[in-house]
């Protein structure tokens, strides 16, 4: 297995884009977005206000 070209890129992108459709595509990558934010402000050890657990 070797690097990824941009034809690999681009079937996969076209699979996704078949499997899902136009409309989903950007609330799946809001989502992942959301989420990849919670986890870096986890790790961070940042906590939003009113999050307190007392």
């Amino acid at each position: 297995m070797g690097k990824f070209g941009v034809t690999e890129i681009l079937l996969i992108l076209g699979i996704i884009l078949l499997l899902f459709g136009g409309k989903k595509i950007p609330e799946l990558f809001r989502g992942l977005g959301k989420g990849i934010k919670e986890f870096k402000d986890a790790s961070k050890g940042e906590t939003k206000e009113g999050d307190n657990a007392n």
